[in-house]
């Protein structure tokens, strides 16, 4: 059972010195963690393994989207619960230090919140106060032909943007990323459909799984006609003469739907009699909100 621990000016502080919201790729370290010394959040929390880390989210909406992020086009990291700056920082690419980084520094939410006239989200403890350190959902890295973008992500649940103080702070996080030139979307339920979500929850364990080399993906994108129109049980049976083993034939099966080499509909659910059908690339990128940049904010 997780502790009722509070957050106070003390435990930013020590969030800050264990290198919380630091590091790339399998070096990241989320500011929120999923762990008995930190409190604990009003969500059912998942673990997930992708690329070798351990994701931390705190909630269900929070698993759907990763799910959805981890379909985008050109995805190569994903950093949950990141921090956003209080204080003027470096844009958040630099830490990839791979490439030319601007030295210009971007405002921080204090001076962001100061701009907006809105209240800065205070945390207090201890007898003092202190500015609490915000976060953004996901913070999704996309690699392109010339360069890498970010997609800043907020998750939030059906009808939340209603109440006045949260449509505030998600403006200040908003601006936070315009001010960096990245792109901020808002995902609800609203956005995607339930029986997608049911297909990406029952597959997830083989789309996230260990990777299938380019060979077998290949081999199922290839024969996906010979697979349209067939049961999820008979589509199986055909890989598992190729790839002699059930789990590779269900990792290469929804790895490549997953990555769009192979556009299914995930309209389908996910039980073993149902036909697969495909679907022309756009509309199958459009049942994803993440790929399709679709947004529940309203400017």
């Amino acid at each position: 059972m997780r502790t009722q621990k509070r957050f106070t000016p003390a435990l930013l502080e020590r969030f800050e010195k264990l290198g919380r919201g630091k590091g790339v790729y399998g070096n990241y370290v989320p500011w929120h963690r999923v762990s008995r010394s930190d409190p604990s959040s009003i969500g059912t929390s998942h673990c997930p393994v992708w690329l070798g880390r351990h994701m931390e989210l705190l909630s269900t909406l929070e698993r759907i989207t990763f799910y959805f992020s981890t379909m985008a086009t050109g995805v190569i990291d994903i950093r949950d619960q990141f921090p956003l700056s209080t204080q003027p920082s470096a844009h958040e690419l630099c830490a990839y230090k791979d490439g030319y980084c601007a030295t210009e520094l971007f405002a921080g939410t204090i001076e962001i919140a100061d701009e907006l006239e809105i209240a800065h989200p205070l945390v207090r403890g201890d007898g003092r106060t202190a500015h609490w350190v915000m976060t953004t959902d996901l913070l999704v890295t996309i690699k392109t032909p010339t360069a890498k973008q970010l997609l800043a992500i907020a998750v939030k649940p059906k009808g939340a943007i209603v109440d006045p103080r949260t449509k505030e702070k998600l403006s200040l996080e908003r601006a936070y990323w315009m001010k960096r030139g990245v792109e901020w979307i808002l995902i609800t339920p609203e956005l995607y459909e339930e029986l997608v979500v049911d297909t990406l929850m029952n597959t997830s364990a083989w789309a996230l799984d260990e990777k299938c080399d380019d060979n077998q993906l290949q081999f199922v994108a290839a024969n996906h006609r010979k697979l349209s129109g067939k049961s999820l049980t008979s589509a199986l049976n055909i890989l598992v003469q190729e790839f002699q083993d059930i789990d590779v034939a269900q990792r290469a099966l929804w790895q490549t739907v997953w990555s769009g080499l192979m556009p299914m509909d995930l309209r389908r659910g996910w039980r073993p009699h149902l036909l697969l059908s495909l679907l022309e690339p756009s509309v199958f990128f459009a049942l994803n909100p993440v790929e399709s940049r679709r947004s529940a904010w309203a400017s």
